[in-house]
């Protein structure tokens, strides 16, 4: 096993064995080397990425024919892309199985071959480099033994598209490791990296690349060591104590997606509480399960989503041609952009008149690092790339300028006539001001032409979209550079006109303020929080306000305030005043709407049900101010404004968005229900003319 590889992917070799009467077809490419090692490696045409489609597993079907006709000493799986093992089951195909019967039947086409494999008189190996999800897991899991290389990961992301796993998942991963912790992994859809998949007992060993040949002579040899199921495994084997452990997932689980929005987690702890321990019936009872769940409103949904997020990846195609980037502004906001522009990759000065604040930043980037789960040698080479620049000797080198200074025109303009003054004439300078007209700031430069927004959203690594603004004078060349960026670090962009509020901002502010205005009625904070997320926010606007800063919201509600023409919601006196005092700012400051602790808020038990008219005064202002966002052109559809509300609001997901969702309940309806609560409270619910352009 120690030959030439089978193949050269791109400029990087895989240790995949030496080649002899190679063969392809269906996604798969064999060989069998001199050891008598059948080596299977998954490789989809036309894409950079492996999915699991009806042709991979018709292809692995043939593949074990031939095997079963000629047995070896051993088979590996592998994956010929650079990219990864698999990145699960095809969408298409889901998107298209809208029958429960043809899903069931194509599923249990897809058992049977991996029972087949899982049943090879020989010792079956794969071997993982990447991601591994979904039903690209499921395949590793169907073999005896799992070889993971550095920075290989594993998950069953299905329960965010509204399913759960579906090819064995269900009772391979819960025979394989301990029960509890399978459970975990396939209710919350996480990952497990490289050290906990070994922890866990996922992987059998973890190595470096150039050492995979010798561990899989090891695995083909039985030369592994075997672990024993744990504790919890053999309670578990009692249904007693499984009714106990099924009542606490289910609690857990309401507290992050009640069952009448998201039922995925609550069928597969029905499954597993019932038939945990019997294979048989586990097996039958995923398949069912699984078409079942596939032909639900929620999963169609929420493969909508997935359609969505796929199209704004696209607006992301390109090359940046970006290797440099500075950023002006060391605060919370513009040290997480530099941290993780440095962690995907390029070069970053960052500058700030105050050293303390770099330094502070420079700890930030580190602690992002470890939340990323990146190696001592990646962490050692993002903080090597990311480089205090107090003197701001590194923007006239830069390709891209991010200015993250204070939220105040009048320091901006400054801020941009010393940074344009040193730039190169062909570099671009971006903001990241949430709120501010960009017209008013393109003004005084020099070069209008190439500057435009770029709103990221906090914290930064966790949230996935990035707003790409262009004003009147922008060029197309640079907003479709600004979004190629975007998508080498790993962003989704959403590109929007130069608008008040751009697109999320302004549709969030008038939510926002609608809760504000039910607090000072006197319903409690809970119960305000309690309303969104029946509705299937992931969070109220009470904690959500906290979490972005109580004075960024009023900043952000003030500057909209003076740019649009509607009404908005006026803010509180008590607000105000809390803000100006500047000891309760939210999360930041320890305490805010709510108190925080240890980062997350302190919350009353006592949650009434909400009322249909409290639920309407929040939600429909939002949806409001979206479809005037349309109107003027601030995005290019509904889809876009769906998609960018999902990923940078949280709007809720299994809606499919706010457009979505208004046209589902009814235009109609809502534009009348609108008319009704400005009759009852004012201008600021008075529907958008937009409305009538979409019966």
């Amino acid at each position: 096993m120690t030959g030439p590889v089978l193949d050269h992917l791109g400029e990087v070799k895989l240790e995949l064995g030496p080649a002899r009467d190679a063969t392809r077809q269906k996604g798969w490419r064999a060989a069998r080397d001199d050891d008598d090692v059948v080596w299977l490696l998954l490789d989809v045409a036309g894409s950079d990425t492996n999915t699991v489609s009806r042709d991979v597993i018709e292809g692995l079907s043939d593949q074990l024919d031939q095997i079963g006709n000629n047995p070896p000493a051993c088979v590996v799986i592998r994956s010929a892309k650079l990219s990864g093992f698999a990145a699960g089951a095809d969408i298409e195909m889901l998107s298209d199985m809208t029958d429960p019967e043809e899903a069931e039947a194509l599923l249990r086409q897809g058992h049977d071959v991996l029972d087949r494999l899982e049943a090879l008189d020989c010792p079956t190996v794969a071997v993982v480099h990447g991601a591994a999800l979904g039903a690209g897991f499921e395949i590793a899991l169907a073999c005896d033994r799992i070889i993971a290389t550095d920075g290989a990961h594993f998950a069953f992301p299905e329960v965010n598209l509204g399913l759960h796993p579906g090819l064995g998942g269900t009772f391979r991963l819960s025979e394989r490791i301990d029960t509890l912790e399978a459970m975990t992994l396939m209710l919350t859809g996480k990952s497990a990296h490289t050290v906990k998949a070994m922890k866990l007992g996922i992987a059998d060993q973890v190595v470096e690349e150039r050492h995979v040949a010798n561990a899989v002579k090891a695995a083909c040899a039985g030369k592994l060591k075997d672990e024993r199921p744990g504790l919890s495994d053999r309670a578990m084997s009692m249904a007693a104590a499984r009714g106990i452990a099924a009542r606490r997932m289910r609690a857990s689980a309401g507290g992050r997606a009640p069952r009448e929005h998201y039922p995925a987690p609550y069928a597969l702890i029905d499954l597993w509480e019932e038939h945990h321990g019997d294979r048989s019936a586990m097996q039958n009872g995923e398949i069912g399960s699984f078409a079942r769940l596939l032909a639900s409103d929620t999963a169609r949904e929420l493969i909508r989503v997935f359609h969505l997020r796929q199209r704004l990846k696209s607006d992301a195609a390109g090359d940046d041609a970006i290797g440099h980037v500075h950023v002006a502004g060391a605060g919370t906001m513009g040290g997480e952009i530099a941290a993780w522009c440095a962690i995907k990759g390029k070069r970053v000065t960052l500058f700030d008149p105050d050293p303390q604040a770099i330094g502070r930043a420079l700890g930030r980037a580190a602690a992002i690092c470890k939340d990323q789960h990146l190696s001592s040698i990646e962490t050692r080479d993002a903080l090597d790339r990311l480089i205090p620049d107090p003197g701001g000797d590194g923007v006239p080198a830069a390709d891209l300028v991010i200015e993250a200074g204070p939220e105040d025109i009048a320091a901006k303009t400054t801020i941009h006539a010393d940074l344009e003054a040193a730039m190169r004439p062909t570099a671009i300078l971006a903001t990241n001001t949430s709120s501010l007209p960009l017209n008013r700031l393109a003004e005084p430069l020099r070069r209008p032409s190439r500057f435009g927004g770029l709103h990221f959203f906090n914290p930064v690594a966790k949230m996935p979209l990035v707003e790409v603004v262009s004003h009147a004078d922008t060029f197309s060349t640079v907003g479709d550079r600004l979004a190629a960026f975007c998508g080498a670090i790993g962003k989704l962009p959403a590109r929007v006109a130069a608008a008040p509020g751009f697109l999320v901002n302004r549709a969030l502010t008038p939510y926002l303020l609608e809760s504000l205005v039910l607090l000072d009625e006197g319903l409690t904070k809970e119960t305000v929080d309690n309303i969104a997320e029946r509705f299937g926010m992931p969070m109220g606007p009470v904690e959500l306000a906290d979490r972005i800063g109580l004075d960024i919201c009023l900043h952000v509600a003030d500057s909209l305030a003076g740019q649009i023409n509607k009404p908005l919601a006026e803010v509180p006196a008590w607000f105000r005043e809390m803000v100006e005092e500047g000891d309760r700012l939210g999360r930041k400051s320890g305490k805010g709407l709510y108190t925080w602790d240890e980062g997350e808020p302190e919350k009353s038990a006592a949650r009434p049900e909400p009322e249909d008219g409290w639920i309407d005064r929040l939600i429909l202002p939002l949806l409001d101010a979206c479809v005037e966002c349309r109107r003027k052109g601030v995005a290019s559809d509904a889809d876009q404004i769906d998609a960018a509300m999902i990923f940078g609001a949280g709007f809720a997901p299994f809606r499919g968005g706010p457009m979505r969702y208004a046209r589902m309940r009814g235009t109609a309806e809502i534009r009348d229900r609108l008319t009704a609560l400005a009759r009852e409270h004012g201008n600021r619910f008075a529907p958008d003319p937009g409305w009538d352009e979409m019966d």
